[in-house]
């Protein structure tokens, strides 16, 4: 399993350590996105560390220190793989909210694959929690959050293109964990 196991806590030092001063927007998002997961996972009666592990530390790759392709979702699990984080945790950073898709627009494809995409309920509650998080905190629905990230980032920009995209598959994911019709 790697060092440093299924540590939600050293999960969330780490986040800390890289976002909460140079991004403090993310890391309030962060926040949020791990105790959003928390409360899926213990709804459905899933073991939440790996899954508010990867919360915490989902949007890590934005840390200006860290930046390497510029697709955070990448950079943040090749970064969590240097520092010998369980595969799961990784691959649930790497894959976190239909990065295919963007990766696809951005031409980085074979550096998403790197990283296993595992379907399931760990990434359920992933994708579900990150899709009801505001970026500073606030709960939102997946219709409010997509219509919030299209707004910040412009209709027609790549980010905008793909929120609109994913926006189907991330309200299906919210719906298994939620388990509503």
């Amino acid at each position: 399993m790697g060092e440093w196991g299924m540590d939600t806590r050293a999960a969330q030092l780490l986040a800390e350590r890289h976002l909460a001063e140079s991004l403090p927007l993310r890391w309030q998002h962060s926040q949020m996105v791990a105790a959003t997961a928390a409360e899926y996972a213990g709804g459905i009666g899933l073991d939440p560390a790996p899954v508010v592990a990867a919360a915490w530390l989902h949007d890590v790759g934005y840390a200006p220190a860290l930046r390497d392709t510029g697709f955070h979702p990448v950079d943040g699990a090749r970064f969590l793989r240097r520092e010998g984080w369980p595969d799961q945790v990784v691959d649930l950073v790497a894959h976190h909210s239909c990065s295919r898709v963007e990766a696809g627009l951005r031409g980085l494809t074979s550096e998403l694959a790197e990283f296993e995409d595992v379907p399931g309920t760990y990434r359920d509650v992933l994708w579900a929690s990150d899709a009801t998080t505001g970026p500073d905190g606030t709960r939102l629905d997946v219709k409010g959050r997509v219509c919030e990230v299209v707004e910040r980032y412009g209709r027609g920009s790549l980010v905008g293109r793909c929120m609109l995209a994913i926006a189907p598959e991330l309200e299906a994911a919210v719906k298994r964990v939620t388990r509503t019709p």
